[in-house]
């Protein structure tokens, strides 16, 4: 199509908004429509803590059931699976919000891992420059004026970080909200 044809055959896409609005469906949608046959992987980031992060991973794996993607789980560490990329592949990675809590508090000594923001980061934009096409989704957690404590506002600032190279480097930046997209980058792409 021309839309692929103009950007080299790969797309890069960046889905934020709140959390539970529908952005993952529409985030499944847009990878759909991006890959080709064989070739459409979910990386799931996500390393379940309780139950009720139990209860989301099972509902996000009936979602996406019979849309043909094959399930990577790289919570931490994306780089070092390298050399496991499907270069042909279209990837939704969902989320980059669990990716960076997973790189930033997953650690055994119970700091604040605070360069992981920056890792993070690069790690995300080396695998979008190795893969065909990426869309990317990230929580929109920065639109309260509420005063946090170190770990909380280490996070946002961290998230800050990641959301806004990925971004930056996205053909299509957008965010959901009340079932509704705002397009900041791109519109006419998708």
């Amino acid at each position: 199509s021309r839309r692929r044809s103009f950007y080299g055959g790969k797309m890069k896409i960046y889905i934020s908004g709140g959390a539970k609005n529908g952005k993952s469906m529409f985030a499944q949608e847009i990878a759909k429509k991006l890959s080709s046959e064989g070739h459409l992987w979910y990386l799931a980031t996500m390393e379940p803590r309780d139950n009720e992060d139990d209860a989301r991973v099972l509902r996000h794996r009936k979602e996406r059931a019979g849309w043909g993607f094959k399930t990577a789980e790289w919570g931490r560490n994306i780089a070092l699976h390298s050399e496991e990329f499907d270069c042909k592949g279209t990837y939704l990675v969902d989320s980059v919000t669990a990716l960076l809590s997973n790189e930033m508090f997953g650690g055994m000594s119970g700091e604040i891992n605070k360069p992981a923001a920056e890792k993070v980061a690069n790690e995300l934009l080396a695998f979008s420059d190795a893969v065909e096409n990426v869309v990317f989704v990230s929580d929109n957690i920065f639109c309260d004026a509420a005063f946090y404590d170190e770990w909380t506002d280490s996070y946002r600032e961290g998230l800050a970080k990641v959301d806004r190279a990925v971004a930056e480097k996205c053909d299509v930046v957008a965010e959901f909200s009340c079932n509704q997209i705002i397009f900041y980058k791109g519109a006419e792409l998708v």
